[in-house]
């Protein structure tokens, strides 16, 4: 049984979504050293040429339509000196809190970053010109901006060839987008759904995910922030980058998640083995992997994370905002995964069979899949956890001290040698029948007052008139002795 059904009184619902979404854009002729090489050949264009009377026009026109595009929406842009001195989230999200928009141009960073670059060489000994692999610092500008489908999204570009973007956007406002298109309420918070109205639509509008119209958008804002590869006939291609795939479970109350969330969390550290990381992952361990396996425990400001992670891939849980269950999983290089595929060979033949799965954005239906059922797989294992949270709020109120007929009666410690000696004592069965009378019950209770406290919290039951007492009464005897053996044993468990 899965937790949303153990607990399907205590939430909203379940969704699975992507989360943050980085896409890479290369230009296919500049891909590499080797491209740029023929490229530059097939255009008559010398190979040392390529830092100077080839580069520099193409930069200072990436540098004049950023300044342009400032100008056209009044702002300036704003160029970072210390890489790490602030988050470029909190930064633009302040700017929205302060001019409140909700859709265009937010703000623009520009920053010295590190890039990919190439630079002439020449081999003596063969007598070739060509390009070799480089890496560098170019200037790059951040360009932060609301999209009415996509939300609050951010596009990077470099001021140096081969211009490689950066692309990010989060599932999480597509799927808002989607939902408001449907005329379907919800609750946000950030990037998490607290509430969805209708959550098997919202669950089938995730499911469609739709790569030939995001190629369309990708494109639009390639030639709108750097109009550089169209102004000489080229184009992008779009690659998956790194991509997270979240699956949510959403409690009505943090009250019901809390108690829930710690058991889970302090069982999986210890429970959670490579093997079982390997199988949540659909991964196999074989003699000659060299994969690093692991799993962390980080406590964090905003609460506790566990994460296992198996080379590229990994798959963690926390909680979002106290009463949502996140169980999200990352990958940072899709080719990982194996699928069963067409493969195009040089001979011109091609053939179905298993191969890594292409980093294209075409491949995002087929990766949702995988990482969904990955979050499925790891959530079916969470789910045979006992739930000890009902014995541990049972243990609480027996050990916390009472207030009955304006008198204080101190809770029972279980960890105290005379308390659970007394508490064993009363549960033994030969008291069931006739009670504890005379010798034995001076020598076990030593006091009306803890006789009381015994039967203030349940543990036994005092007939006035008799000089005995009975675990409790004859009708529910049973249960009440067994739940006092349950809370030894679980005590005796705990030390």
């Amino acid at each position: 049984m899965l937790l949303t059904d153990k607990y399907a009184d205590k939430i909203h619902g379940i969704i699975t979504c992507y989360d943050r979404m980085i896409i890479q854009g290369y230009i296919p002729n500049w891909s590499h050293a080797e491209a740029m090489t023929a490229y530059m050949k097939l255009n008559g264009i010398r190979i040392f040429d390529y830092p100077t009377s080839f580069s520099q026009p193409l930069t200072e026109q990436v540098r004049q339509n950023a300044e342009k595009i400032a100008h056209e929406n009044g702002m300036e842009i704003e160029f970072i000196r210390k890489l790490h001195a602030f988050r470029k989230d909190d930064r633009i999200q302040n700017i929205i809190a302060e001019t409140g928009k909700t859709e265009g141009l937010i703000h623009i960073f520009s920053a010295m970053e590190c890039c990919n670059t190439y630079r002439p060489w020449h081999d003596k000994t063969t007598g070739k010109t060509f390009l070799k692999f480089d890496q560098s610092k170019c200037l790059h500008y951040y360009f932060y901006f609301i999209d009415r489908e996509l939300g609050l999204c951010y596009l990077r570009i470099p001021t140096w060839p081969p211009f490689r973007l950066q692309f990010y956007m989060n599932g999480h406002n597509l799927l808002a987008y989607k939902l408001d298109k449907k005329q379907l309420s919800y609750r946000m918070q950030d990037n998490a759904f607290l509430e969805i109205s209708d959550i098997e639509t919202a669950q089938k509008l995730s499911d469609r995910i739709n790569p030939q119209g995001l190629h369309k958008v990708l494109d639009v804002f390639a030639r709108r922030y750097s109009p550089v590869p169209e102004s000489l006939g080229l184009g992008y291609t779009w690659t998956v980058q790194q991509i997270e795939c979240a699956t949510d479970i959403m409690f009505r109350k943090p009250e019901y998640l809390a108690p829930i969330y710690d058991e889970i969390i302090h069982t999986a550290i210890y429970t959670v083995k490579p093997d079982n990381i390997a199988t949540f992952l659909g991964q196999r361990i074989t003699y000659n992997c060299t994969k690093e396996i692991g799993t962390n425990y980080n406590q964090r400001i905003l609460g506790t994370r566990i994460k296992h992670h198996m080379g590229d891939v990994s798959i963690k849980m926390y909680d979002k905002f106290g009463c949502v269950l996140r169980i999200e999983s990352t990958c940072n290089d899709i080719s990982t995964f194996r699928v069963e595929r067409e493969v195009q060979h040089r001979d011109g033949t091609s053939d179905i069979r298993k191969a890594p799965l292409k980093k294209s954005i075409y491949s995002l239906y087929q990766l949702f899949t995988i990482l969904k059922s990955a979050n499925y797989r790891y959530l079916e294992f969470i789910s045979s956890f006992d739930d000890h949270s009902s014995g541990r709020k049972k243990l609480d109120e027996v050990s916390h001290s009472r207030w009955e007929k304006e008198r204080t009666y101190r809770g029972f410690n279980f960890f105290d040698s005379r308390d659970l000696s007394v508490l064993e004592a009363i549960s033994k069965g030969e008291y069931m029948t006739f009670g504890i009378q005379g010798n034995p019950a001076s020598s076990i209770l030593g006091s009306f007052r803890l006789l009381r406290n015994f039967e203030i919290n349940g543990f036994c039951h005092f007939p006035r008139m008799l000089m005995a007492f009975f675990n409790t009464s004859s009708a529910s005897w049973a249960s009440r002795n067994s739940r006092l053996r349950r809370a030894i044993s679980f005590c005796s468990s705990e030390a």
